[in-house]
């Protein structure tokens, strides 16, 4: 049986019918909108972000769903992206075209196996610099940084002690914010 490899016109011509569509490496992902408790610390998260990337002028913050084109036939929206100012041209009208500086996914139940192993592995491919990993449950950050072509474990922000995670080494992350 040929495999159907499925390009950014196949993912543009998808139904709006709720469900949060990606295409990764060819293959369709579906998955359920997220839970409340994801969206919550999504949130948050993102409103702290936005704060420090906008005061510094640092680049942009986009939160889902907004396209991520990595190649013709791999097209995400994670939860969180951030574009530096330097590669500010990757950001169109259409989509984010190239790889973020930064992706930052929430788990939810539906997501965590995918977000953990066939993320971690497709954003190293696709040459994204830093890639987050919020655990609501846990309450847990995992931060990896790209080197030599896979992802290192960077940071991690765990406890109720603020701490920093790259790429912001001069943003002190508050659980007591985050997790509120």
């Amino acid at each position: 049986m040929t495999r159907v490899i499925l390009t950014y016109a196949d993912y543009a011509a998808l139904p709006d019918d709720g469900r949060r569509y990606e295409v990764h490496e060819g293959e369709l992902s579906v998955t359920p909108a997220p839970n409340i408790r994801h969206q919550r610390v999504n949130l948050n998260l993102c409103d702290v972000l936005l704060h420090h990337v906008r005061s510094r002028q640092l680049g942009e913050i986009f939160v889902a769903p907004t396209d991520c084109i990595l190649a013709d036939t791999t097209v995400v929206q994670p939860d969180i992206v951030f574009v530096d100012a330097p590669h500010a041209s990757r950001v169109s009208e259409r989509a984010i075209e190239g790889a973020p500086t930064l992706v930052v996914e929430v788990l939810s139940p539906s997501t965590e196996r995918i977000d953990r192993a066939r993320k971690l592995d497709l954003y190293a491919r696709h040459g994204i610099l830093y890639y987050w990993i919020v655990d609501p449950d846990g309450r847990i950050i995992d931060a990896y940084a790209l080197g030599a072509g896979a992802f290192r474990l960077a940071g991690r922000l765990a406890g109720d002690e603020p701490t920093t995670l790259p790429p912001f080494d001069d943003l002190r992350l508050d659980p007591g914010v985050l997790w509120a």
